[in-house]
């Protein structure tokens, strides 16, 4: 009796060719619908699966493959007497090879005009089935949901008979990762529908972008996952164009230097340093807004990364040229951008689509043992029940200090102060312990520039001293949430010398 092969995808890429070379090695081909079609189109010869359960296809196709015909020579122990003599009763045949790729449901519902019951009829039951049944029985199946796996199973089958158990084991696993992410986004998209944000279990699944040579360190192993049907606006789905592979610590910078960009309509330039801003600037054109970008700290943006929300033109490659900087990210660049920037061997170029972007992921991060998972804080300055707490409201050029520095400080690590004009950043202190230390560090860095300009907080202040620095150091606007038991100690304080004060009622803590 010959071994039987049941093949049935639905993308078609190689499986003629391997079920020639099945037919060589003398297998009978099992087959359904559109597969079973191409195969004989094209000269294989194949049974039909309902030749098989003496069962025809109904429901639309829904029911075929759901018949102990089929899996009972799936799941049958091959070298068990009693499952033999059981599939001898019922007339069984094992069946020694599956070849099965399921319903494009995650192509489906990628479709901007994809109706639910579309989506619904792209869940694949039989597939499934039949992949969990061969996975579950590689003692004895060969079950195959990578057409990239074909090559190593007929060289196995071809040299020796039968592939080996470390391949059927291999194979298996890959199979119950495939068909555990299939159910993933199954449940994601049918959870979504039903609008339960916090239900009681979560499943995510993400595809390998690439291996990573390390992670934050040398001696840390890592590699890179990218989210299937995730935002276009990310570093996941960027186009690299030049340079080195990205680093762990790369992917993280550039990360957060795309959701400080984002914040701006105008021309903007954002450089990162430890997934902090160190220079945030804007302007009337590109290249303008990158030099004030690097005017906010010419020091630290050594070895940095760029976001840019307009195209590298020669003028602003130029200027990007002339510094150490480990990645720029941009919509696009220039013919003549690119010539000047690629004579850097290892500089990162990146191309992001700045124009689809997609609705807000919920962020996720890991801690030992449990996952944390929120809304993204897109919460801007447009939002803010705005209220001048002060005597003193701010001037006009004062307000566009403040708007700009609210957007910057809510991706600053906490505790954050942002020192601002109206065009640039001037002072960033981050990751500070006490709020009164990350305005020392901001103002510190703002020097004679802090005169005039305006300060953001992250977090209201709980005492008078934050003010009282800035004002020491010439600042004259101040945003800040509010909420203190001790907001008329910094009211008054503010009044005293004269800052206009602005209370947003949001806080933007970022850990």
């Amino acid at each position: 009796m010959k071994k039987r092969a049941l093949l049935s995808v639905s993308d078609k890429a190689g499986i003629l060719e391997f079920a020639q070379a099945l037919v060589a090695l003398d297998y009978e081909i099992l087959s359904t619908g559109g597969t079973m079609k191409h195969l004989k189109d094209n000269g294989v010869a194949v049974t039909a699966v309902d030749e098989v359960t003496g069962f025809p296809e109904i429901m639309e196709g829904r029911v075929k493959t759901l018949n102990p015909m089929i899996h009972g020579g799936l799941l049958a122990k091959q070298d068990d007497s009693s499952h033999i003599a059981q599939m001898k009763e019922h007339g069984i045949q094992p069946i020694h090879i599956v070849c099965v790729n399921l319903y494009p449901f995650k192509e489906t519902i990628a479709k901007p005009d994809t109706t639910i019951e579309d989506a619904i009829e792209n869940i694949d039951i039989g597939g499934p089935a039949m992949l969990r049944a061969s996975a579950k029985n590689h003692a004895y199946v060969t079950v195959i949901v990578d057409a990239g796996d074909y090559e190593q199973v007929l060289k196995e089958l071809t040299s020796a008979g039968e592939t080996t158990l470390e391949t059927r084991r291999r194979l298996a696993a890959k199979v119950f990762r495939h068909t555990a992410a299939y159910d993933a986004l199954i449940s994601s998209y049918l959870t979504d529908l039903a609008g339960e944000q916090f239900p009681e279990q979560v499943t995510y699944t993400y595809e390998l972008k690439q291996p990573l040579r390390y992670g934050e360190n040398p001696h840390q192993k890592a590699a890179f996952y990218s989210r299937p049907l995730g935002s276009d606006f990310s570093i996941a789905y960027a186009t690299q164009l030049h340079g080195k592979e990205l680093s762990y610590n790369n992917i993280q910078d550039a990360n957060a230097a795309l959701q400080i960009v984002k914040e701006f309509q105008q021309p903007a330039a954002v450089a990162v340093k430890h997934m902090n801003p160190c220079g945030v600037g804007t302007g009337a054109t590109i290249a303008e807004a990158f030099n004030k970008a690097y005017e906010a700290d010419a020091t630290s943006i050594f070895g940095g990364i760029v976001a840019l929300n307009r195209e590298v033109d020669a003028k602003t490659a130029e200027q990007l040229s002339s510094i150490f900087l480990e990645i720029i990210i941009a919509p696009s660049f220039t013919d003549e951008a690119m010539e000047l920037l690629t004579q850097k061997k290892n500089i990162r170029l990146l191309t992001i689509s700045f124009t689809q972007q997609k609705k807000d992921q919920w962020n996720t991060v890991s801690v030992e043992g449990g996952l944390l998972i929120q809304q993204p804080d897109t919460y801007g300055f447009d939002d803010a029940d705005i209220r001048v707490a002060t005597d003193r409201k701010p001037t006009e050029a004062e307000w566009e200090a403040l708007k700009l520095g609210w957007s910057v400080v809510k991706h600053v690590k906490s505790n954050a102060i942002v020192v601002s004009d109206a065009q640039m950043t001037l002072g960033v202190g981050a990751g500070q312990m006490n709020r009164v230390g990350a305005a020392t560090i901001a103002l510190a860095q703002a020097g004679e520039r802090a005169k005039g300009a305006a300060l953001a907080s992250d977090a209201f202040f709980p005492m008078d001293d934050t003010v009282e620095a800035a004002a020491l150091a010439g600042i004259t606007a101040i945003i800040q949430p509010g909420g203190s038991v001790k907001d008329e100690d910094s009211i008054k304080k503010a009044n005293e010398y004269g800052i206009a004060m602005v209370f947003t009622g949001v806080r933007h803590f970022k850990h």
